[in-house]
């Protein structure tokens, strides 16, 4: 078995695992809704409130009852239990990540990592830069986030550990400074992929404006022939918190993908549907522990697989992954997280 097909089945193992207080949460509602014997509002008046317990809000739940809705009238569903695997394809249809959504990784790219203080945001650069450069990349972190002595501290720790150059000033130095320097460097040392720490402030919205708007300015303006992608990193057990805060962000500056960490133990992990769904960004990577491989690319199949996996029935995914695994490519699209 490779190494590759081990981390990821591992991955998805631990993935089940950290959703397993959300899924306890909706299971046994979840599960007996769809022994009613027939669809009436009680039974989707159920539904919404148990999807909402998950933390998929209001609005997304709306979306996938109306969907479920349709899909009754117009293929003339009278039962129940018919209609289980079709709001779990649902939701996993809301969830799609097209896979161009990771061309930028294949390309000249300078990352703008953004978030509010403690989400996991530098911990997050360090290990995309540690992974980036376990594929052959040459990368380099810029700490633009210049306000907290700690977090420059923290990604030179973490350029240290991964192995990656790290462009860095002291605490209170201009920020777009910083921004300017990393992309020089970038360009004279043929750099992959450059990721840059922003602060990570939303108490002035303005100020927050005008910074992302100045780094963006000098980046297109010194670094024209690279990508740029903008990542938000957003804490996963704070819930609808966390899409507030998207919401926030999207307000003042373009979000092009979203980072959830956190999710190993938290009872909302309905939120990265919520998030993906109403702001229309997708979600393009998860964290579910502390180890560098334990931030991974977004599988919405199997995140809604480990959502919604029933505890007596085995599902397909896992069926698959307790045959034998040698027989599976490394690349096979089921593992692709």
């Amino acid at each position: 078995m490779s190494e590759e097909v081990k981390e990821k089945k591992g991955f998805f193992k631990r993935l089940k695992e950290g959703l397993s207080k959300t899924r306890n949460n909706i299971a046994e509602s979840f599960f007996n809704l769809f022994k009613a014997t027939e669809i009436d509002e009680d039974f989707y008046d159920s539904l919404e409130e148990t999807l909402v317990m998950s933390d998929m809000g209001y609005e997304t739940t709306e979306k996938i009852i109306d969907d479920l809705k349709a899909i009754v009238k117009e293929q003339k569903i009278k039962e129940a239990d018919a209609c289980r695997d079709i709001v779990v394809n649902i939701i996993r249809d809301q969830m799609s990540v097209d896979e161009s959504a990771y061309d930028f990784e294949d390309k000249k790219t300078v990352i703008l990592v953004i978030g509010v203080n403690g989400v996991g945001k530098t911990t997050s650069i360090g290990k995309l830069a540690a992974q980036y450069k376990s594929q052959g990349k040459k990368v380099l972190m810029a700490a633009a986030d210049t306000f907290r002595a700690a977090a420059i501290d923290q990604l030179k720790t973490w350029s240290n550990r991964a192995g990656v150059e790290i462009i860095a000033q002291n605490e209170g130095a201009d920020p777009s400074a910083v921004v300017y320097d990393a992309v020089a460097a970038a360009k004279a040392r043929n750099t992959d992929i450059l990721l840059i720490d922003t602060a990570g402030r939303l108490h002035n919205k303005k100020n927050l404006m005008d910074e992302l708007a100045k780094m963006r300015r000098i980046i297109s303006r010194e670094y024209p022939e690279a990508n740029v992608e903008s990542l938000i990193v957003l804490d996963g057990t704070t819930g609808q918190n966390a899409l507030e805060q998207a919401r926030q962000f999207s307000s003042v500056t373009e979000i092009n993908g979203i980072i959830i960490t956190k999710l190993d133990g938290t009872a909302k992990g309905g939120i990265a549907i919520a998030i993906q769904s109403e702001l229309n960004v997708p979600v393009k990577y998860i964290g579910i522990g502390e180890k560098i491989e334990d931030l991974q690319r977004f599988n919405p199949s199997n995140y809604v697989t480990a959502l919604f996996a029933d505890f007596d029935v085995k599902s397909d995914i896992e069926m698959i992954i307790d045959k034998d695994i040698e027989k599976i490519e490394p690349d096979d699209d089921l593992f692709d997280i």
